[in-house]
C-alpha cells in the first residue's frame, strides 16, 4: 500500500526480528527498522531484505528510535505510519485490520488493544497497564483501551501536530504523551482488539512495570496540573471506548 510506512524499533531482537520484518513486508512495501544500539547482531540479520535500516550508535531508547524513523517517513511524504514492536508481541498480519480502521476514520489514532485478552497477559503487566489507562485517558479526555500498546496507526497530520508538544523524556513515556497531546487536539483514539502475544523465543520485555508506569504517571500529573486537573476530561474518559473490529484468532506464526 503506497503512502504507508511501517516502523519497527529494535533493541536486541535477534531471536525474532527477521521473521517479523519479513512478515511486515508481506503487508507493506515500505518498512523502516531502527537498530537501537543492539549488541546481538539484530541489524545484521536483516541483510538482503528490502528495508530501510537506521542504526543508533548507542542504545537511545524506544522514543528516540521512533521519532528518528517518524522524521524520515514524514520527510518521504508518508501519508500514515504504522508502528509495531520487533519482539513478536504484535502480529504483522493484523496490519490490514488496523489500516481498515484508519481508512474508516483518518482523523483518528488507531491502537491495537490487548487488554481484553487478560488470560494471556502477565499479571503485573495487566494491572500496570490498567492503572496507566486510567490516568492517560483522563488527561486525553477520552476512553483509551490500551494506552501501552505500541501497535498503532498515526496519520502524518496528527504526528506533525502532536510531536512538537512531546518531550521524549523517557522511552515508554513518549507513547503515552502523544495520546494525551492528540487528545488535547480533539483527535479520536480508537481501538482494534488484537491477541496478547508473548513469544517464548522473544527476549525479556524492556518495559519495567513499576518504574515505567511511575514515569508515565509523573508526566500525566504534570499534564493534568497544567489544566487545573481537567475534571471534564475525567468524565469523558469514563465513557465507553471506541472499538472498530472483533479480535482475530491467534496466527500460526505465534509461539
Amino acid at each position: 500500500m503506497s503512502g504507508f510506512a511501517a516502523i519497527i524499533p529494535a533493541y536486541n531482537e535477534a531471536a525474532t526480528i527477521r521473521d517479523i520484518v519479513q512478515r511486515t513486508l508481506q503487508q507493506l512495501p515500505q518498512v523502516i527498522v531502527v537498530d537501537d544500539g543492539s549488541i546481538d547482531g539484530t541489524g545484521q540479520l536483516l541483510a538482503g531484505l528490502p528495508v530501510t535500516l537506521l542504526r543508533n550508535e548507542r542504545n537511545a531508547g524506544k522514543a528516540a528510535s521512533l521519532v528518528r524513523a517518524i522524521d524520515l517517513a514524514l520527510e518521504q511524504d508518508a501519508e500514515a505510519i504504522i508502528t509495531l514492536d520487533g519482539d513478536g508481541q504484535h502480529l504483522p498480519e493484523d496490519i490490514p485490520r488496523l489500516l481498515a480502521a484508519y481508512e474508516g476514520d483518518r482523523d483518528a489514532i488507531v491502537v491495537g488493544s490487548r487488554l481484553h485478552d487478560r488470560a494471556n497477559i502477565p499479571g503485573d503487566r495487566y494491572f500496570a497497564n490498567r492503572f496507566a489507562n486510567f490516568w492517560i485517558a483522563w488527561a486525553a479526555g477520552q476512553p483509551i483501551e490500551d494506552s501501552q500498546s505500541g501497535f498503532r496507526v498515526y496519520s502524518a497530520a496528527i504526528l506533525k501536530s502532536a510531536l512538537p508538544r512531546c518531550r521524549f523524556a523517557a522511552s515508554f513515556v513518549f507513547e503515552s504523551e502523544i495520546l494525551i497531546e492528540a487528545g488535547r487536539r480533539d483527535v479520536r483514539i480508537i481501538a482494534v482488539p488484537i491477541a496478547a502475544v508473548y513469544e517464548a523465543r522473544g527476549r525479556r520485555s524492556h518495559f519495567r512495570p513499576v518504574l515505567d508506569i511511575a514515569l508515565i504517571v509523573r508526566m500525566v500529573a504534570w499534564k493534568l496540573l497544567s489544566r487545573g486537573l481537567f475534571l471534564a476530561g475525567l468524565v469523558k474518559s469514563l465513557r465507553r471506548p471506541r472499538s472498530r473490529a472483533p479480535v482475530r484468532q491467534r496466527h500460526l506464526h505465534e509461539g
